[in-house]
């Protein structure tokens, strides 16, 4: 895990972002696959339940993630219930972002903006420069809306990890996309 401080960013005095820790990945586990295998049309605009088969994640798969080293996961809670995460993992001078959640009930009200934020703050604190991440190309509502807040694509695409988690309906790829920080 990085280092930093567990209560880190304050966004109201009932609305924050700090470090999750291992007792809070099955609630990251269930809002994860709300977010983004939630078979209700009406339920969030991130879901991508028609590319899928199956979750987004499970208990497993974010407690891989969480054990690797210089990695971590924040959370959003607001009136004390975690309704937002993010993943960072260090690489060098980058940090990796990924699995930006936020729950279908509470999207389109800046939550999503609140969290990038507060995961930009999270890097600039130790010491890395630009943040990193992969989007699923067809998204390009999502690709949108990082571009809105200042990312930009690499050019690079990859290959779309297949694992026991992620079984996609179609072949996919994965954009990347970085943001430079002051």
């Amino acid at each position: 895990m990085l280092p930093g401080l567990k209560y880190f960013y304050s966004v109201t005095s009932n609305h924050h972002i700090s470090i999750a820790d291992k007792k809070d990945i099955p609630v990251l586990v269930e809002l994860v696959n709300k977010a983004y295998r939630n078979i209700d049309a009406n339920c969030g605009w991130t879901t991508e339940a028609n590319l899928f088969e199956g979750s987004r994640a499970n208990e497993e798969s974010l407690k891989h993630l969480s054990d690797h080293s210089h990695s971590v996961f924040l959370k959003y809670v607001k009136d004390k219930k975690i309704v937002g995460c993010v993943y960072l993992h260090k690489q060098q001078s980058k940090m990796y972002l990924g699995v930006l959640a936020v729950s279908p009930e509470c999207q389109d009200t800046g939550i999503g903006k609140e969290l990038l934020s507060g995961a930009e703050e999270y890097v600039r604190k130790h010491k890395c420069n630009t943040i990193t991440m992969t989007v699923i190309s067809i998204r390009h509502e999502l690709i949108a809306w990082y571009k809105r807040r200042g990312y930009h694509e690499t050019g690079e695409i990859k290959p779309f990890p297949y694992d026991e988690v992620n079984r996609p309906k179609q072949s996919l790829e994965l954009l990347v996309l970085e943001k430079k920080l002051d």
